[in-house]
């Protein structure tokens, strides 16, 4: 009486192939982790710079409502140029300017007036460490839109209304875009 003999299977490769696609998997979700962590630094960053200008005694080094005398204000003082919004028959009011510092990298802040709030914008050269998600954050007690535009990392940021927020944001935009 022969036994039939069963076919060995060699279950090794199957368990190196489901620890391998379990390390992908979590060496993912930690970058994805470690950048969302970055991110929300990133955005904690720019609204202490808000906050730190707004409280400030001069929060701005140049201080002009024109944006002929603010845009070449910062010429040779930041390593990029941008456009302004035109104003004309809208609620903002531009104060004026000053260079900012994040992550040591040289940017200009622009801060607007609307009603009663202060709004900044934030605007930086596009580089790796700065990049991010776009769009709407609420991560902080203030209302943020990001983007990045022309080579350019903008944030706009302020107490605002996000309508408001949104307003200007569209108004960066298109001037951005007729360069």
């Amino acid at each position: 009486m022969s036994a039939a003999r069963k076919p060995q299977r060699n279950w090794s490769w199957q368990i190196a192939a489901i620890a391998a696609v379990f390390l992908v998997v979590m060496g993912i979700s930690f970058i994805q982790i470690k950048q969302g962590n970055y991110n929300r630094q990133i955005y904690s960053e720019i609204a202490d710079l808000h906050v730190s200008t707004l409280a400030s005694a001069s929060p701005v080094d140049v201080v002009s409502t024109d944006r002929h005398t603010v845009k070449p204000w910062f010429e040779g003082k930041i390593p990029f140029s941008f456009n302004l919004p035109e104003l004309q028959n809208s609620e903002f009011t531009l104060i004026g300017g000053r260079v900012t510092y994040l992550e040591q990298t040289p940017g200009a802040q622009l801060i607007y007036h609307i009603r009663k709030h202060q709004i900044s914008v934030f605007i930086f050269p596009e580089a790796s460490r700065l990049e991010g998600d776009s769009g709407v954050s609420r991560r902080t007690t203030f209302e943020m839109q990001s983007w990045t535009q022309s080579n350019l990392r903008f944030f706009v940021i302020g107490d605002a209304p996000a309508e408001d927020i949104g307003k200007l944001t569209d108004m960066f935009q298109n001037a951005e875009a007729q360069q």
